[in-house]
């Protein structure tokens, strides 16, 4: 699933003024620290900011997985779970490691059996 229609609102709303650099600009401190240890470098600018390059970061929740859910630290990682046989749902979230802007990307299911993965942006 995509959630660029939402996302694209909430960027429309801050360029027109009606949303403040600190409604949009609010990532976690966990979520930073994921974005820049081990997120996957995007090659869109960020749209507040647009100094830098996006980050991708991806969890996967699941059965026996934390409540929280894990960050996937690499591909391989990540392929890992695409194999498990039990499912999982995998949410990819865009960050701005300078700013702090964050948007959910996407979510899709995997392991179970789900044969494909989603197409990059």
């Amino acid at each position: 699933m995509e959630y660029r229609l939402a996302r694209n609102a909430v960027v429309s709303e801050f360029r027109k003024g009606r949303l403040s650099r600190l409604d949009v600009c609010d990532a976690h401190p966990e979520l930073l620290r994921a974005a820049r240890n081990v997120g996957a470098t995007s090659d869109e600018e960020c749209p507040v900011c647009e100094a830098t390059s996006m980050v991708d970061v991806t969890f996967v929740f699941g059965s026996r997985l934390p409540a929280g859910g894990r960050c996937v630290a690499s591909q391989a990682e990540l392929a890992r779970y695409h194999r498990r046989k039990e499912p999982v749902v995998c949410y990819v979230v865009e960050v701005c490691p300078e700013c702090a802007w964050n948007h959910l990307v996407r979510m899709y299911p995997a392991g179970a059996g789900v044969l494909a993965s989603p197409a990059r942006r």
